[in-house]
């Protein structure tokens, strides 16, 4: 059974009660609950963690570049501007899919641009936590599952 970390970058620990005019109203447990339920459906799991800490992200994605674990990634502010987290992301070997809830190119121009998705396998943003839910997806056809 395959395992994929979905990891969350800054912030994203308080989905629910930050901008739900931008992000919704559900929380980061939701996030989970979503990406388990959604692995299931596909004979994977799903190890789920978020952390304000550039450092622990990219210590998570060595992991997963010493494992050949897919990862399903929102760096959050880190998109715009974090090249230890991008150089990070370019030496995973399995399946990377970026994602975010909203859709930054609709946003700030700061936003427009991301150093994350040049080395990632795709991007899905815009749609909440269906981002999520399409990018487990998508992980899950690239592994032929």
């Amino acid at each position: 059974m395959a395992n994929v970390l979905v990891l969350n970058g800054p912030n994203l620990n308080r989905l629910g009660s930050r901008e739900p005019d931008i992000y919704g109203h559900a929380t980061h447990d939701d996030l989970a609950a979503a990406c388990r339920e959604t692995a299931a459906e596909l004979g994977m799991t799903v190890d789920v963690r978020q952390t304000n800490d550039e450092a622990e992200l990219i210590a998570w994605l060595h992991e997963a570049a010493d494992t050949s674990t897919a990862v399903v990634l929102n760096p959050a502010a880190f998109t715009h501007y974090s090249y230890a987290v991008r150089d990070a992301c370019a030496m995973l070997t399995a399946p990377l899919i970026e994602v975010h809830l909203s859709n930054p190119a609709a946003r700030e121009e700061f936003r427009h641009t991301s150093v994350v998705s040049g080395v990632a396998t795709g991007t899905i943003a815009g749609l909440g936590l269906d981002s999520y839910r399409l990018a487990l997806r998508a992980v899950a056809g690239l592994l032929g599952r």
